[in-house]
């Protein structure tokens, strides 16, 4: 019984004494490398928000409308959507924009509301904008001919 329990006490403190020390012995790196921060300067690549355009062609059927302008300092929030001030069904011929479609005012049972369901009312959900950045994989993705500008 006591072998059992000093070789028990052995193992404990195998690991909390010893493998540690071991494991300090190799450095924490980073997917940077071994590179200290103060070390080396590097610019971000900061990508930039396509200016505001014409609504952007769709690839595919059923496809959510891609946002053709920034929305960088959107709030959009339980108390706030910055989207329904120009894309609202009151405001939208006055801005401009898009009016929000009719599927956006129904729930989940399909009962048609006074105001924007919501499932549908966190916009940047399913639309998103577009950024100038290249894409990560290649992409050899063509639209749907039904859905083609002729």
């Amino acid at each position: 019984m006591k072998h059992s329990l000093v070789l028990r006490y052995l193992f404990i403190a195998s690991f909390t004494f010893i493998l540690p020390a071991s494991m300090l012995a190799d450095e924490v790196t980073s997917l940077r490398g071994s590179t200290d921060l103060e070390a080396e300067s590097v610019e971000p690549d900061i990508k930039r928000w396509e200016s505001d355009q014409e609504p952007i062609e769709r690839d595919y059927v059923q496809q959510p409308p891609l946002i053709p302008h920034t929305v960088e300092s959107y709030k959009i929030n339980q108390q706030s959507n910055k989207c329904l001030t120009c894309h609202s069904w009151s405001t939208y011929r006055h801005a401009g924009a898009t009016k929000i479609s009719q599927t956006h005012f129904a729930d989940r049972d399909e009962n048609v509301l006074a105001d924007i369901a919501p499932r549908r009312y966190f916009c940047d959900q399913c639309h998103v904008p577009q950024r100038d950045a290249k894409p990560l994989v290649e992409n050899t993705f063509e639209p749907v001919p039904a859905v083609q500008q002729p």
